[in-house]
């Protein structure tokens, strides 16, 4: 089936969903659960099948276990799916409204996107979550998922379509495209009236292509250089143990810290600290001249060091002479994702968190707490780095739009 059938069967099932009550909608989220754990076996053996052509193509052991499900695995995306059953139904919610003078009744309410579209790679769990967050919010959904996870999803979008037709929903309501080649992105890309906006999770490369290429509205998401920044006034032990949190609490996330800068005249005191600290927790520093003096273990950083989302065990690092440098390294190297300042300092924190310009910053705080999760908003479907609709940890609210509705009783314009 090609990508436009697909799109306009979406558009079909996306009205269907439009006017679906909370009720039902939670229903089929329950089902979906249930229907991945009692189907577990099946799903588990697909992946199999994926591990082992991933294995025979040399997949580095981080894609591979992102890649994995076992019977725990897939619990765990089913819990989260009855965790967002239990999440308020953005739908119908009444953003602003008020009696205008000519006693109109005016409201913004919030109604869903229609179709989205969703491009990303390697993890399965990203099949569900991502079907379960536009149920929810009242979307179809048409997945593009990598050819390394082709069975693991072909074999988890089965079970939650036969799962969303028991619930009296469409079907259709999710959609797997075909990741055999990438006719099928490109198509995706230009079905500008039947897809209302894409959504691209994964590697630089892929959201870079998409946002350049694609004539569908994109929400570009996910890439993080992300910067700590320790200040000339900051707590040292506090800002060993958010510097470490920040890199290695899990190193292949979008909020994982990338990048740190130290006040010159904290050095000294901070340097051979938090060196000591990276070298026992396996992390190799990419440092400046200056940094290198504190250890020989230092990788001379290159410009492309500075700019680089490592996502594995690296961080660049190098000394600022001031809140000024360290504000102007960031924008010139920095992605819009999350920036962190450690700090004792109320004004410099104020005037960190006014010059940055990002999508989340944290003061005296580790930058893996930018997510949907940890900011209390249940289900997310990535974090948004751009401005326009959606900045920061994109919710079920974020999955939606706002329509006006006017009410009155025969009133005519003079």
């Amino acid at each position: 089936m090609s990508v436009v059938e697909q799109a306009r069967r979406a558009r079909g099932a996306a009205e269907a969903l439009a006017v679906a009550t909370r009720t039902t909608k939670d229903a089929a989220l329950v089902a979906m659960a249930d229907a991945l754990v009692a189907r577990t076996p099946e799903i588990v053996t697909a992946n199999a099948a994926d591990l082992a052509a991933g294995r025979a193509a040399g997949l580095s052991a981080a894609i591979l276990d992102r890649l994995a499900l076992d019977a725990a695995r897939v619990a765990g995306i089913a819990d989260a799916l009855r965790e967002m059953a239990a999440l308020p139904d953005p739908v119908g919610e009444v953003v602003r409204g008020s009696t205008l003078p000519n006693g109109l009744e005016l409201r913004q309410v919030r109604v869903p996107f229609g179709v989205v579209g969703i491009i990303y790679e390697a993890r399965p769990n990203v099949t569900v979550d991502a079907a379960g967050i536009c149920l929810k919010s009242g979307n179809a959904a048409l997945l593009r998922g990598s050819g390394s996870a082709a069975h693991s999803n072909a074999a988890l979008v089965a079970v939650l379509r036969d799962a969303i037709a028991s619930a009296g929903l469409p079907a259709d309501a999710v959609q797997l495209l075909d990741a055999s080649s990438r006719d099928s992105v490109k198509e995706l890309m230009r079905a500008r009236g039947l897809v209302d906006v894409l959504i691209p999770r994964g590697g630089a490369s892929l959201i870079r292509t998409v946002v350049e290429e694609s004539t569908v509205p994109v929400i570009e998401t996910g890439v993080g250089n992300c910067h700590v920044y320790v200040d000339a006034a900051a707590d040292l032990a506090k800002a060993v143990a958010i510097t470490l949190n920040a890199k290695t609490q899990r190193l292949s996330t979008c909020n994982t810290a990338e990048s740190l800068l130290v006040h010159a005249s904290v050095a000294d005191a901070f340097l051979p600290a938090v060196l000591a600290a990276f070298a026992e927790a396996g992390v190799t520093v990419h440092g400046s001249p200056e940094v290198a003096a504190y250890s020989s273990a230092v990788v001379p950083a290159t410009d492309e060091d500075f700019a680089t989302e490592y996502l594995s065990a690296d961080i660049s690092v190098t000394v600022v002479d001031s809140l000024d440098a360290a504000v102007a390294h960031i924008r010139r190297y920095g992605t819009g994702h999350t920036e962190a300042i450690v700090t004792d300092s109320q004004s410099a924190a104020r005037e960190f968190v006014a010059r940055v310009d990002a999508a989340a910053v944290m003061v005296n705080a580790s930058t893996r707490f930018t997510d949907g999760g940890e900011f209390g908003f249940g289900a997310e479907i990535g974090i948004s780095t751009q401005k326009l609709h959606a900045r920061g940890p994109m919710g079920l609210p974020e999955l939606t739009s706002t329509k006006y509705v006017v009410t009155g009783d025969g009133h005519l314009r003079g």
